[in-house]
């Protein structure tokens, strides 16, 4: 059977450019998987994604003109039901026979199996494989019914008439095995063919006419100007951006943003990269401003200098590659110029007024219906950033805390954030410096929204980490402390993010706050707003601090085994990981874990509360006293070490307790008659079970 290469393309209108990448992977992935599924495939085939402004296409290696035959084998029914007493076939079972397209004729041929509990007849047939434009068809069909759409068109054929669905409407559809057509092959009203077409502008042909489906991609460039892999045209586009930076000098460079690359690789079908510049007084603008409107606004690409600051000049993805560039390039500079002075405009505005004079105009932003406005808020986080400085024993800490905490949202208000929401703490810190505060406290103001995202720096001062924790805290505990939950995939307010940040910011800055102390010490600033979700909100947190663990290569044991206890200072975690995971390595954890749940089910058995208590004198059989001897021993260094922080040693030494501990509970009645000697037995293993518990609960390492 001649195996050829097979390519799909799916001509239309303008894509939407942020998701144009997923739509190709899309139709490209879907469209294999079917072909696949219906063994027009083979194990060598391959599939290559194309994705243009105007196009979705595939091309897939080694596809079979028609899949092979295959046997089948169906059930049908009992014997007993199908067969009379001397072997002639009932009437349910003619019927069953026809309705496979049978006669009886084919009852002499049906193989009997018995499943166990009867024999079953099975009629056993070849079914003829799909040809490649009949499983095309089916595979094309899923391949749009499948596409992740964000939004979808209803959209007229030109029949004036037929209403089709699709991402935006298509004008051409392109399938090719080899050099052939697949004839009949249709989709939204399109019949396929071979004829594509390529720029709009700086195509050398129209249509361009593909000869072969290893062509594609060549003819496209050459004769349509455009390069239909996304990956290839990325790459080009960052090609042109590093070498324009180049011919500029003096060290510049674009600015690194993946997905600003991404979306202008889905605006362009040639890229032509352009250097334009605009009047360097909009300089005195912060750069975060100028950066944005060009790259939100326009799709451009700023030039930092060697240091990282804002250069007056800017990079163009142009989509055409014109003889003289120059009316291109004063264009994107007229238009970016009113952008720029917009930003301007709003800059000098907002530094009229202070930030301490627009604190009252939080009274009148709304927050949440039941939590109340943003000043209300305001005055919750400054509660808590005072009580989280108490904590930390700094006075002058907290009153710099107070005064950030006060200003932090303030520039929620002024015109720069009103325009540019992605602005806000990072206007609020110029401002704040504008009106002479300390810059720690100005700081803190752009930093108290950090970590925004996994990966992101924390606050860059202490008065930032206070005013971050709290500003986080007072989200946590308001919205668990009124039900507002995460459900699913759903967290509109950010919680596991704001959670994921607390435990950061706890762990990273080795802060020796009390988690359920911090939790608690938020509830007074709320009042009587919400009711006290300190449990389930703890329960949220050690489940994100579980996840994070395992992310970092902790086995989901090892996490349970430390979270089990709830440290409660987050920053001593990672050192008791590190020590279980050491522990976890000697010969003897595995006997001393088990003997530990077997320690814990004991207890947990006991009619009443155990305590860690023994009396010398009661000990009697020597494998009891020898536990007791090696505790007296061990433990004493053990806590000493663990109250130094070394969960490492302290484990390690708790280690020689194996043998002792085998040789208890292999000579030694726990269940003793005599209630005395049973309660000091008992006693002796809650002390050992104290002992080996206080970094991890090890009995989660039994296997």
């Amino acid at each position: 059977m001649n195996h050829s290469n097979l390519l799909v393309e799916l001509f239309v209108e303008e894509l939407p450019p942020k998701v144009l990448q997923k739509l190709g992977d899309a139709f490209a992935g879907v469209l294999f998987d079917q072909l696949a599924a219906q063994g027009l495939t083979g194990p060598g085939s391959r599939v290559t994604a194309y994705a243009s402004p105007r196009r979705l296409a595939a091309h897939i290696t080694e596809v079979a003109p028609q899949a092979a035959d295959k046997a089948v084998s169906q059930k049908l029914m009992p014997a007993s039901v199908g067969l009379t007493a001397d072997g002639q076939a009932t009437p349910a079972l003619l019927k069953k026979l026809a309705a496979l397209g049978a006669d009886a004729s084919a009852v002499a041929g049906l193989k009997r199996v018995h499943d166990g509990k009867a024999e079953v007849l099975y009629f056993e047939s070849t079914a003829r494989g799909a040809p490649l434009a009949e499983g095309l068809q089916k595979a094309l069909d899923e391949a749009i019914a499948k596409l992740p759409i964000p939004k979808v068109m209803r959209y007229q054929l030109q029949d004036g008439w037929t209403s089709v669905h699709f991402v935006r409407p298509a004008h051409g559809l392109v399938a090719l095995h080899g050099t052939q057509v697949l004839i009949g092959v249709k989709a939204l009203g399109l019949t396929a063919g071979a004829a594509t077409h390529g720029h709009r502008f700086e195509a050398a042909v129209d249509p361009v006419v593909i000869d072969s489906a290893d062509s594609y991609a060549q003819q496209l460039a050459e004769q349509g100007a455009v390069i239909a892999s996304f990956a290839e045209r990325r790459a080009e586009i960052a090609r042109q951006l590093a070498a324009a930076a180049e011919r500029v000098g003096g060290g510049v460079r674009a600015i690194e943003d993946e997905a600003l690359l991404d979306e202008v690789t889905a605006l362009v079908e040639r890229p032509h990269v352009l250097i334009c510049e605009f009047e360097k007084e909009f300089l005195g603008v912060p750069q975060e401003c100028l950066i944005l409107t060009m790259k939100a606004n326009q799709k451009y690409f700023p030039l930092l200098d060697a240091d990282g600051k804002l250069t007056h000049q800017f990079l163009v993805v142009s989509n055409i590659s014109p003889a003289d560039a120059s009316a291109v390039i004063g264009g994107n500079e007229r238009v970016v110029r009113p952008r720029l002075a917009d930003a301007k405009f709003f800059f000098d505005q907002d530094r009229k007024k202070t930030l301490a004079s627009r604190v009252e105009g939080l009274g009148k932003v709304v927050y949440h219906n039941k939590l109340g406005t943003q000043g209300e808020r305001v005055e919750r986080v400054r509660a808590i950033a005072k009580s989280i400085a108490q904590q930390l024993g700094d006075s002058a800490l907290a009153r710099q805390a107070d005064v950030a905490a006060q200003l932090a949202k303030t520039d929620l208000v002024t015109d720069m954030v009103g325009e540019f929401p992605e602005l806000q703490g990072t206007m609020g810190r110029y401002y704040a410096l504008n009106d002479g505060l300390d810059p720690a406290v100005a700081d803190a103001i752009e930093d108290h929204y950090k970590p925004r995202f996994a990966g992101d720096e924390l606050p860059r001062n202490d008065v930032g980490v206070v005013v971050a924790l709290a500003d986080k805290l007072e989200t946590l505990v308001g919205m668990f402390g009124i039900g507002n939950l995460p459900t699913g995939d759903r967290d509109p307010f950010a919680l596991r993010r704001h959670a994921l940040g607390v435990i950061r910011m706890l762990v990273e800055k080795d802060l020796p706050l009390d988690l359920e102390t911090l939790l608690v010490s938020a509830l007074p600033s709320f009042g009587d707003k919400i009711a006290d979700a300190t449990p389930a909100l703890v329960d949220f947190i050690y489940d994100r601090l579980a996840g994070n663990l395992r992310e970092q290569g902790f086995s989901a044991q090892q996490v349970d085994a430390v979270l089990a206890l709830r440290p409660q200072r987050l920053a001593d975690v990672q050192k008791r990981l590190e020590a279980v995971r050491a522990f976890a390595a000697l010969p003897e954890a595995p006997a001393l874990a088990a003997a530990n749940k077997r320690v814990g089910n004991i207890l947990k058995k006991a009619e009443t509360a155990v305590q860690a208590r023994v009396d010398a004198g009661l000990l009697q059989e020597t494998a009891e006293k020898d536990l007791y001897q090696a505790l007296q021993n061990a433990v004493p260094r053990a806590d000493a070490q663990f109250a130094e922080g070394d969960y490492t040693a302290s484990l390690q030494t708790l280690a020689v307790l194996r043998a002792p501990v085998d040789a208890f509970f292999d000579q030694v009645m726990v269940n003793a008659e005599d209630p005395a000697l049973k309660a000091n037995r008992l006693g002796l293993l809650a002390t050992l079970h104290e002992a080996m518990n206080r970094a991890a609960d090890l009995s989660r390492l039994a296997a």
